[in-house]
């Protein structure tokens, strides 16, 4: 029988409430730390919370897939996904063939992920693009202080920035940047009123929309190969052969939303982690060295990716006293390892300079973010410009969270300002 704390656990209510989710992860990794969980409406799971145990698991790749259930979805959803692809594939036991890299194991994921790799390596985007994110990062600074001395950093500045970055290393059109935004906030925030598709029913689908947008493109660039990502991915091969349409549109979908959403987050939540600590804002912007610190610590304290689930596919597993069995499903949440009172302890106090910084916001392992090193210089390159002109900040009003169990972050971010010109 569900637990009010099983359904808090899954409901994307309690992961918009800042208070609500880590007051309720909290008291799991001080009482029961590896968490069998059984919501109402969902199949069950193991809830991992403690920062040592996700590492633990996330080294063991061979017993511990992605697949079939990369991230959680109450049994409704998974219904409806099987019901659009077709049924359960018989033998993976996905729901759905619409994998990304984040749903391979083993020697599919280091063939896909092998295809962009290179791209997102420190040393070829300090040559391709540090300059790039830097002048990015003046325009966006530069906007704020146009429409200033008020607004929604969120949505006025925050959301449009990494959004512009990633679509120029892609090659979609910045005037398409406003539908890529739309359908990427559709997708991470289908449980959010404010942020969920209005349109329901027949033909009203994102997924199918991101799908028809991504195969023109790849028709495109197999037709006039381009210097552009998607042209890396359109005309990419594995064992020789093309992919195919399903797996071409399901890598630019990876690409083109966790490599704005996620960092417009940690933007939005370090901004709003700063005002909350003046102290700590004074002591960077005195500082600008810190920079590379308080960048990490930012990440660890927004971790806009909530969790990831594995599920056991190896002999029973003892964690903490707890057996795994196989095929019983794992929920790796980042959200309370960044906050572990053994690791960090003041895990609760934000800290621009706090060093060696272990969290796990890009995961950890085989799975290790794809896009951290791009994600870490825009950020930097962000705040470099902003506090450098920032004479004064502060909220006008409550800031909200997306309600999402998967990915969030701010949604609103009301304040004022006053900035120098560059």
């Amino acid at each position: 029988m569900a637990t009010d704390l099983d359904n808090a656990l899954v409901s994307n209510v309690t992961y918009g409430d800042d208070a609500a989710i880590h007051g309720l992860l909290t008291k799991l990794r001080r009482e029961d730390p590896v968490h069998w969980t059984a919501p109402d409406g969902f199949r069950p799971f193991w809830a991992i919370t403690k920062h040592p145990d996700i590492l633990e698991i996330e080294k063991l790749n061979d017993q511990f897939h992605n697949e079939p259930r990369s991230v959680l979805m109450n049994i409704e959803a998974e219904t409806g996904f099987a019901a659009m692809w077709g049924g359960p594939d018989p033998k993976t036991g996905r729901v759905s063939p619409l994998r990304t890299l984040i749903d391979m194991d083993g020697e599919d994921h280091r063939a896909y992920r092998g295809l962009t790799q290179a791209w997102f390596m420190p040393v070829n985007l300090r040559k391709s693009l540090e300059a790039r994110t830097v002048e990015l990062a003046k325009r966006y600074v530069d906007k704020m202080m146009a429409i200033g001395p008020e607004c929604d950093f969120t949505k006025d500045i925050a959301v449009y920035y990494p959004l512009h970055v990633i679509m120029s290393i892609m090659g979609v059109p910045e005037t398409d940047e406003p539908k890529m935004l739309q359908l990427t906030q559709e997708l991470f925030g289908g449980g959010d009123p404010d942020m969920q598709r209005k349109e329901r029913g027949p033909g009203s689908n994102v997924i199918a929309d991101f799908f028809m947008y991504f195969n023109a493109m790849t028709e495109a660039r197999r037709a006039h190969p381009g210097e552009d990502l998607a042209t890396v991915i359109a005309n990419a091969r594995i064992n020789g052969a093309p992919l195919g349409p399903i797996e071409t549109a399901s890598y630019y979908i990876i690409v083109a939303t966790a490599g704005h959403d996620t960092t417009s987050s940690c933007i939005a939540g370090g901004l709003r982690a700063l005002m909350e600590n003046p102290d700590q804002l004074k002591k960077l912007q005195a500082d600008p060295g810190l920079l590379n610190s308080a960048v990490d610590e930012i990440i660890r304290w927004v971790t806009p990716v909530q969790h990831f689930m594995r599920t056991n596919v190896g002999e029973p597993y003892t964690l903490r006293g707890r057996t795994i069995e196989k095929g019983q499903a794992l929920q790796l949440l980042y959200i309370s390892g960044n906050r572990d009172e053994e690791v960090w302890p003041d895990a609760d106090t934000f800290r621009v300079d706090r060093e060696n910084n272990r969290h796990v916001a890009f995961g950890y392992g085989a799975h290790l973010c794809l896009g951290q090193h791009l994600a870490k210089m825009e950020i930097r390159a962000f705040f470099k410009e902003l506090l450098g002109r920032l004479d004064s900040i502060e909220m006008t009003g409550p800031s909200r969270r997306v309600q999402s169990t998967f990915v969030s972050g701010l949604k609103t971010l009301p304040v004022r300002y006053r900035l120098r010109a560059a």
